[in-house]
């Protein structure tokens, strides 16, 4: 099992867990709320099998990594990715984030730079800003949040079920596209999450990404479903094209939110045809 320090609470040490896998160039997974880097497993095998070398890691509070109760923000995410980045020494990477994880990309290429990363893609995007204010009447009113916290204070178990059906979009997908078991394994994951973590990291969704977009100066690949649920596409996919100088914007008819997993043949073959161009 692989570890990197990111920092300290009370002492104790603050370590991000990884997988390091396969050769090639790197590409680097960055995974959703509230799961893991084993949620990319349908991306993961197809990545090796193309020639890849393939880090997934655990977000801080999530997985295998530290559960502290400090740096659930993108400031320090992006942090932790460099400190990530820097201890491998990788260079022309490419970084995949998923949901959450489509944060740290961007606000680590938008404040650090493009040194260490050749390409980028967002897999059921969160910029460019998610909560809606006077100057960003399209995105989603602020008692939704509020809602959020207040449900997973009062039981986040509950709210991890309903979580999770609008995440895969059950009522239109299951079990064609979304298995009960493979429900279950996500909730089982989430379940493990800190607690803290899965409260505390609500707020960082509303973080405006929309000074970090214009300094990304690499090809980027947004891939989102038509019927994100967590995610509306209006709000945040659909406007980025704007936003990033070189950005290719994928649609996924009829795609919940975890695209990767209902409809892994269609990012699969995007996210390759991305790699090799």
């Amino acid at each position: 099992m692989s570890y990197v320090t990111v920092g300290t609470e009370n002492g104790a040490d603050i370590s991000i867990y990884y997988e390091d896998h396969g050769q090639g160039q790197p590409v680097v997974l960055i995974h959703g709320y509230p799961l893991d880097g084993h949620s990319w497993e349908r991306q993961h095998r197809v990545l090796l099998a193309a020639g890849y070398r393939v880090i997934a890691y655990d977000r801080r509070g999530f997985g295998r990594s530290s559960q502290p109760t400090v740096g659930y923000d993108y400031d320090t995410f992006a942090g932790d990715l460099k400190a990530l980045l820097e201890h491998l020494n990788l260079t022309d990477a490419v970084l995949v984030g998923f949901s959450m994880g489509t944060g740290e990309v961007t606000r680590y290429l938008g404040r650090h730079g493009s040194a260490r990363g050749r390409k980028a893609g967002l897999l059921g995007a969160i910029p460019p800003f998610l909560l809606k204010t006077d100057d960003n009447p399209d995105g989603v009113d602020g008692q939704v949040f509020a809602d959020i916290k207040a449900a997973i204070v009062k039981d986040r178990y509950a709210y991890f079920e309903d979580f999770f059906n609008n995440f895969y979009n059950v009522d239109k997908l299951a079990p064609a596209r979304i298995s009960d078991r493979a429900w279950q394994a996500s909730f089982i994951v989430a379940a493990g999450a800190s607690p803290f973590a899965s409260y505390a990291c609500v707020d960082a969704w509303l973080t405006d990404f929309r000074a970090d977009l214009p300094n990304i100066d690499v090809p980027m690949l947004v891939i989102h479903g038509t019927e994100d649920r967590i995610l509306p596409i209006d709000a945040t996919a659909n406007r980025l094209p704007e936003l990033v100088k070189d950005l290719r914007l994928i649609r996924v008819e009829g795609g919940p939110h975890n695209i990767g997993w209902t409809y892994p043949d269609e990012v699969n073959q995007a996210l390759l045809a991305f790699l090799t161009e």
